[in-house]
């Protein structure tokens, strides 16, 4: 099993999304993924010296957790979503048919209904997960807005700041949709941040499905929130963000760093072992169409939060 290693300068390796952005005008087709949680943990971090200690707690919980192989204790979890709009274009306020284009998908792609699930090789298929946790469409929350985009600072989380405040978000998903500038496809907020800021954040552009032709393409299959909310449910880029990096899960091989496109398999890494890397990850950088699966142990780690004494605990409650 992979070894956790929880110093401060590990941490900081491990979770990072967040940059100071300015704000950007409308931009050309973005050419690679680009997430930006690992950057926003960093900065969390630095501004909340408390917070190290805290994620230290969670790490200790989800491993003891995996090791004894806990299950949840009300069966089947059920995430409401509060999906909050921001525009300034009518493009940017996306159609209620659009935003629950993304909701089937997140539906389909944790719970093994996606299309392309049966593309997993062979190789993986003794790890590929049905993780077994669906979402419902709470509310949508709409604000019409001034500004071209909003960074990674949080802002769209924020009314004082032009924003929408988070709606319950001890026991809501709170999404906002809105343009992040950039190139930034979108952001998540790991477990154990503040209630005021938790969420994921994907840019209006790729919600939902759309056409192959669009603007989104190659990011026009809602993977962005897949990945998104898979960091939400403590899940770490599949190369650990850093060169050979530990993701914490045991049956995921190591990854030189991101991939980008769609591979062709095998995929090899140059890290010891050489093992073929995993592509079609859900928490890699590879194009919508070429990621299409969780591990067994993503699952696990996922489920661990939801446990009693977990930081999503109150998720779990019926």
């Amino acid at each position: 099993m992979k070894k956790i290693c929880l110093s401060l300068a590990t941490l900081l390796m491990l979770f990072s999304c967040q940059e100071d952005e300015k704000s950007t005008t409308a931009e050309a087709r973005v050419s690679k993924r680009a997430c930006h949680t690992q950057e926003v943990f960093e900065r969390q971090l630095k501004e909340n010296p408390g917070l190290a200690a805290k994620m230290n707690q969670i790490e200790a919980f989800t491993e003891n957790a995996v090791l004894n192989q806990s299950r949840l204790v009300n069966g089947k979890i059920e995430i409401p979503v509060v999906v909050n709009v921001l525009y300034k274009t009518a493009a940017e306020n996306i159609s209620l048919a659009q935003i629950q284009s993304q909701i089937d998908v997140l539906n389909a792609d944790f719970n093994a209904a996606n299309s392309d699930f049966n593309q997993v090789p062979t190789l993986f298929s003794g790890v590929k997960a049905n993780v077994g946790i669906t979402f419902v469409l709470d509310q949508v929350i709409r604000k019409s807005t001034t500004k071209t985009s909003w960074g990674t600072r949080d802002a769209m989380k924020k009314s004082k700041q032009g924003g929408i405040d988070p709606t319950s978000p001890t026991t809501k998903l709170n999404f906002w949709v809105c343009t992040i500038g950039g190139g930034i496809l979108g952001y998540a907020q790991f477990p154990g941040g503040s209630s005021a800021t938790d969420g994921v954040v994907v840019d209006s552009k790729y919600v939902g499905v759309t056409s192959n032709s669009g603007p989104a393409y190659p990011y026009n299959l809602g993977r962005t929130a897949t990945h998104e909310v898979g960091h939400w449910m403590n899940l770490r880029h599949i190369w650990g963000d850093t060169t050979c990096g530990n993701d914490q899960v045991a049956d995921t091989p190591t990854h030189n760093t991101a991939n980008y496109g769609v591979p062709t398999y095998p995929h090899y890494s140059t890290c010891s072992g050489t093992p073929v890397e995993m592509t079609m990850n859900y928490m890699d950088y590879t194009d919508d169409r070429g990621m299409y699966m969780f591990t067994n142990g993503q699952k696990s780690r996922m489920g661990a939060i939801f446990l009693s004494g977990g930081p999503r605990f109150s998720f779990g409650q019926p």
